[in-house]
């Protein structure tokens, strides 16, 4: 379930109207702390913007010394990832043991994997596609600017009683553990 960060009605599953409230200032995170987060989340959303029209993608990646590497076919995700000027990419989470969200954002400029030993090393990369259609093409997004932010959560999504601790764990809800992440920087 998504978790909106601003002061709007919710609902959770049951229909029970929740208003979120702040408790605790939000807090800035980190380059590292971003790039840490980055590694142990496998899904993000890629932003890009055609003729001034914006279109997201989520999709699944790895961090490889630094930057994020994602595989693509052929059509509007390449063609707007690497033709245009900057993409952003953004990763979200919450741990449910703490009771802490955050939501890491990378701005940068894309290119298309091309060189042999950049594509070699980009295919023993942990990075498989999940839809049975093919995707060929490696890009490579490096960031010219990473941010991050956490706050702690107005109610559990999951109804656990959270703890004081911060965001930054060894696993997410909706990552993969950090013994699992791509290359360290």
């Amino acid at each position: 379930m998504g978790l909106s960060a601003v002061a709007e009605r919710s609902h959770i599953g049951d229909d029970t109207e929740m208003e979120p409230s702040v408790t605790e200032s939000t807090q800035v995170l980190s380059e590292a702390d971003c790039l840490a987060l980055l590694q142990v989340t496998e899904v993000g959303r890629l932003a890009i913007a055609i003729n001034n029209v914006p279109d997201i993608f989520p999709l699944n990646f790895v961090v490889d010394h630094g930057t994020i590497v994602f595989r693509s076919a052929e059509g509007t995700k390449l063609a707007g990832a690497v033709l245009g000027k900057s993409v952003a990419f953004e990763v979200d989470g919450w741990n449910d043991t703490t009771g802490v969200a955050w939501s890491v954002i990378v701005k940068g400029h894309a290119v298309e994997i091309e060189t042999m030993n950049e594509l070699f090393e980009a295919i023993d990369l942990p990075l498989y596609p999940w839809h049975s259609a093919p995707k060929h093409r490696f890009v490579r997004i490096r960031p010219s600017q990473i941010t991050g932010r956490q706050f702690r959560l107005a109610y559990s999504p999951t109804g656990n009683e959270p703890t004081t601790s911060p965001a930054i764990p060894s696993t997410t809800n909706n990552g993969r553990s950090a013994r699992s992440a791509a290359r360290s920087l």
